[in-house]
Order: C-alpha cells, then sequence, then structure tokens
C-alpha cells in the first residue's frame, strides 16, 4: 500500500468518527455540495486545507452525488522552502495541485499601519474566487474548523461587540454564481493535528513575510498574546477545564438566539429594538 493510500485509510478507519463522519456531517447539515457542482478546493499548505483535499478525494470516491475538483494552490509569495514543502506534501498525498502566482505579500509587506492580516485575507479570497471562476468553478472551499469557528464567536464578542460567527457557507458579493463553503466545519482543530502526525506529516503555518520575524508570539502574565485568536485558544482551555461542554455551548450560542431575550438585533442594513414591539 502507499502513502497516500494509508493516509487514506486512516481518515476512513482511525480517524472516521472524528473527522470522516464529521466531515460529511457538516455537508450534509449545510447542504454544501449540489449535483454537479465545480468545487474549487483551496490548499494554502496548512494541515486544515490538505485534510480537507483528502476527505474530499474520498467523497468523490465513495459519496453517490456527481460533482467535480479542482485542487488550487494560491503562491503569494512563499519562499522557496515554504514551496517546497506544498509540492512534497501534494505529491506524498496524490492531490493533483495546480499553483498559480500572484504578488501579495510583497503589497501587504510595504504596509507599516493598519491590519495587514486582514488585508492579506481578503486579497487572498478575491484571487481565489478569480481563479476558480477562470476554472469553470461554482464554488470555492475553505479549510476552516470547528475550533475557528467558536473562537470566531468570542472574538467578536469581545472585541466586536456583537455575536456573529464565521458561515458554514456564502454567496460571493464581488463574484456573481460563486459560493463559498467551510466543510470542516465540525471537525476539531485537534483531531485535525492527530491525523497530521500519525501520519508523519509537517505542514506549513502561516507563512507571510509579515510574520515569519514574529513566530515566537509573547504572552504576558495574564495570557493575553499578540495574537487574539491565540489569545481565544487560551480563554476557551482555561475554560475547559471547569466545564467539557464550553466548546459545544459556545457553539449552540449561535443556534439558539432568543429574540425575545435580546435588546437588539441587526438583520442586513436594518437595526432592529426590543421597544420597538415592546408594548405590542
Amino acid at each position: 500500500m502507499e502513502f497516500f493510500e494509508e493516509a487514506e485509510r486512516s481518515i476512513i478507519k482511525k480517524y472516521r468518527k472524528t473527522i470522516w463522519r464529521k466531515f460529511v456531517e457538516g455537508i450534509n447539515e449545510y447542504q454544501l455540495i449540489k449535483e454537479n457542482d465545480k468545487i474549487a478546493v483551496c490548499i494554502s499548505g496548512g494541515k486544515d486545507s490538505f485534510l480537507m483535499a483528502k476527505c474530499f478525494q474520498e467523497l468523490k470516491k465513495h459519496g453517490k452525488m456527481k460533482f467535480d475538483l479542482e485542487f488550487i494552490v494560491m503562491n503569494p509569495g512563499y519562499n522557496d522552502g515554504n514551496l517546497k514543502l506544498i509540492k512534497i506534501n501534494a505529491t506524498a498525498l496524490n492531490i493533483p495541485i495546480q499553483i498559480f502566482a500572484t504578488d501579495i505579500f510583497k503589497i501587504v509587506s510595504n504596509i507599516n499601519e493598519g491590519h495587514p492580516c486582514y488585508l492579506c485575507a481578503r486579497m487572498r479570497r478575491g484571487y481565489l474566487y478569480d481563479k476558480a471562476k477562470e476554472l469553470g468553478c461554482n464554488k470555492i472551499a475553505l479549510g476552516h474548523h470547528y475550533d475557528d469557528v467558536i473562537e470566531t464567536i468570542l472574538l467578536s464578542m469581545l472585541y466586536g461587540g456583537e455575536i456573529k460567527t464565521m458561515m458554514p457557507k456564502l454567496h460571493s458579493t464581488n463574484f456573481e454564481g460563486m459560493e463559498l463553503i467551510r466543510p470542516m466545519y465540525f471537525v476539531k482543530e485537534a483531531d485535525i493535528i492527530a491525523w497530521g502526525k500519525h501520519n508523519g506529516l509537517n505542514f506549513l503555518n502561516c507563512a507571510c513575510k509579515f510574520t515569519e520575524n514574529n513566530a515566537i508570539l509573547k504572552v504576558d502574565e495574564n495570557g493575553i498574546s499578540d495574537s487574539k485568536r491565540l489569545e481565544m485558544k487560551i480563554l476557551i482551555e482555561k475554560f475547559r477545564k471547569t466545564n467539557e461542554y464550553i466548546e459545544q455551548n459556545i457553539f449552540k450560542s449561535v443556534e439558539n438566539i432568543n429574540l425575545d431575550a435580546v435588546i437588539g438585533y441587526k438583520k442586513g442594513e436594518k437595526k432592529h429594538h426590543f421597544l420597538d414591539v415592546y408594548d405590542e
């Protein structure tokens, strides 16, 4: 049995409950795939997107629905070592990637103020949509996982002053007929890491030039990190010590919003207040 076959087997055997079933559950729960879809599976070089790609291959092989896949890798300006690692992993896992180049890192590295990571993410999204459209795809798939979702909920509450989450799918506002899907929505990061280690794989973390000189993130005595998302990870870990259901409860908080017990909410651009209907 070749290496990629062992990696595939581990998904549907050893990690069937924690990865495979969760992947399929997310697709079914949120109706992420429809008959005859053509999906651009976006691979960043990290553990999440590579596992997503393998899960898609398994779904196409064993699933009942007909759909097509394109595996795309955007090179925003990776150094030679990082780009080589992506190619090595793609070959080892038998994923036929298409690499296309952009100059995102060069643009973002010249920004001294504001939020370069936010800008980088926005630019990446645009380039991915553009490439997917060129290939005749109607969807792009990103590898965001369960932990990303609950961290986003907390970040929005604690730093954004609002309740919102990372949605499992979105219609593109700039590319007509295109849709973004997140099929790893129910898969936990710890299980993704376990799958990678089990198969002896080494993946990229953030490889941008803006952060490569700051690989060690500083955390003070109160657990506050330079990275707000890492700060949320630390906070959730603290909660988990006293409540084993903390992640599940955070996730459910955006599924079970009681509009009779909130002061206000926004739908589209319109804001609603509980006083609007209080005396009715």
